[in-house]
């Protein structure tokens, strides 16, 4: 479970950089300044969630709670962070994003199901003497 965390968080970490350099230089003619700013937003919950899969491979949690971290912090980014990079590049496609746009809250709230998982398994944890 530990490699596929790291796996998942370097990918995760690889395409947050890739995809911010894209916004910030490829489509900073392109869109307004809110939906660039609506944009990185998208990147930096992709970065810090990147960052946290990584982390979470060296707690001292149980196998079942990482893979639930696992796929609750996946599902989020994939849902939070991808429907807003889809709504601020919105203008530039086909394909009406606005659509899918409860996709952005229910993603967040997978993130902040995530987080409370690990507050209340940290409360759990027993204090070293």
């Amino acid at each position: 479970m530990n490699k596929k965390l790291l796996v998942t968080g370097s990918i995760f970490g690889l395409m947050g950089v890739l995809i911010g350099a894209f916004g910030a230089h490829g489509l900073k003619e392109s869109i307004n300044t809110e939906a660039l700013v609506t944009f990185e937003t998208g990147v930096k919950y992709q970065m810090y969630h990147a960052f946290l899969l990584m982390l979470i491979s060296v707690f001292a949690l149980s196998e079942k709670i990482k893979r639930t971290l696992l796929i609750l912090i996946i599902t989020g980014t994939l849902f939070f962070s991808g429907s807003i990079y889809g709504l601020a590049t919105n203008a530039l496609t086909g394909f009406d994003f606005t659509k899918i746009a409860l996709l952005t809250p229910l993603g967040g709230t997978l993130l902040i199901i995530a987080w409370g998982v690990l507050v209340v398994k940290f409360f759990q944890l027993k204090t070293q003497k």
